[in-house]
């Protein structure tokens, strides 16, 4: 049975939309009535008693308009955290010392996982000459990078998720786990990207979503890949830089739309490069934006290098035009060039066998 407080209308609190306290409103009365559950069983301890009483009080601050203000400070509680945690009642700025080493530990955690599913920096597939420059500008990220082969095939996801922090990371690794395994059914380009967003939209919050770059690539050069809402892949070819834009809205937005595909063939010493927007909405003291102008000013002017040296000259020119500015968001650069005739031959050749 609901409590008095369960009963009344939430207000809107400070530090989240009206949207999501409905949303967590909701999630604390299911766990509320599991609690209930868990209660009537004679193994019941008391931990269950005290996260009930925890509930009880969580949906009494959304009834009372002062969810999501910290307790101590009585400032807003970090959105992300609340969203992760509706029972969270501190900020981070006044959390106990066993909470505060306990967060360490997580993020650490998230941290370790994270760089376990990013691809190996010195992977080569065959025809192929591929890097990438990955950074958090926390300890994790919410950008999103992955390269396989599947058959014949070379699959190449880059991305970027809403929201910052462990809770971006935390989508990052869906995505990650997400389109691994559809990759496995053997599905046309479009119809994977169909699926991943359907997936998204029904395990995620409203306002959780991701800019996202897919792509298949095989021996022969040919490619297409999707672009839901992301940056221009930039086309590096004859010492002239082609942007091929987004064609279709962020995956997780709407759970009915459709995603084109992109279809060309690199020759061979083309290069697709690829970044998230750590590199386009990057300031400088004068709270200039480096903007898309510049990189493909950049990268025209490095046509001719192979993949680690464009990514080499990216990471200068950013240094440069920030002078000693802190990145205030995740950073990843992707790089894919098809090899040279011979080397791809030969890099075929060792593919096949």
């Amino acid at each position: 049975m609901e409590t008095s407080a369960a009963k009344q209308q939430p207000m809107v609190g400070v530090n989240t939309t009206s949207a999501d306290q409905t949303y967590l409103r909701t999630e604390l009365i299911q766990r509320r009535e599991r609690l209930q559950t868990v209660l009537q069983s004679p193994a019941a301890d008391a931990s269950v008693s005290q996260l009930l009483t925890a509930v009880d009080s969580a949906l009494s601050r959304i009834a009372q308009g002062t969810f999501g203000l910290c307790e101590t400070c009585h400032e807003s509680i970090e959105a992300e955290r609340l969203l992760s945690d509706p029972l969270v009642r501190f900020c981070l700025d006044h959390l106990t010392s066993a909470e505060q080493h306990a967060l360490e530990n997580d993020l650490s955690l998230a941290a370790s996982i994270q760089h376990a599913l990013l691809p190996k920096p010195d992977w080569t597939p065959g025809g192929w000459n591929v890097r990438y420059h990955y950074q958090p500008a926390g300890i994790v990220s919410g950008d999103y990078c992955d390269l396989f082969e599947v058959g014949t095939s070379m699959l190449l996801m880059l991305g970027d998720v809403s929201g910052k922090g462990v809770a971006a990371s935390m989508l990052m690794s869906h995505l990650h786990a997400t389109f691994r395994s559809l990759a496995e059914v053997g599905l046309p380009l479009d119809h994977m990207v169909d699926g991943a967003n359907h997936i998204l939209c029904e395990s995620t919050l409203a306002g959780q979503y991701a800019t996202l770059v897919v792509g298949r690539f095989d021996h022969d050069g040919c490619v297409e890949f999707v672009n839901a809402g992301h940056l221009p892949v930039l086309h590096i070819h004859r010492d002239a830089v082609t942007p091929r834009n987004s064609t279709g809205v962020p995956l997780g937005m709407f759970c009915n739309t459709r995603f084109s595909v992109h279809r060309l063939t690199l020759a061979h010493g083309d290069t697709l490069f690829l970044y998230t927007d750590g590199l386009t909405e990057a300031r400088n003291p004068d709270d200039s934006e480096y903007g898309l102008d510049r990189i493909r000013t950049l990268v025209a002017r490095h046509a001719g290098l192979e993949p680690a040296g464009l990514i080499s000259e990216s990471l200068h020119d950013l240094l440069k035009f920030q002078e000693g500015l802190k990145p205030t968001d995740d950073l990843t650069l992707l790089a894919i060039r098809r090899a040279d005739r011979t080397i791809g031959a030969r890099r075929k050749q060792q593919w096949k066998s």
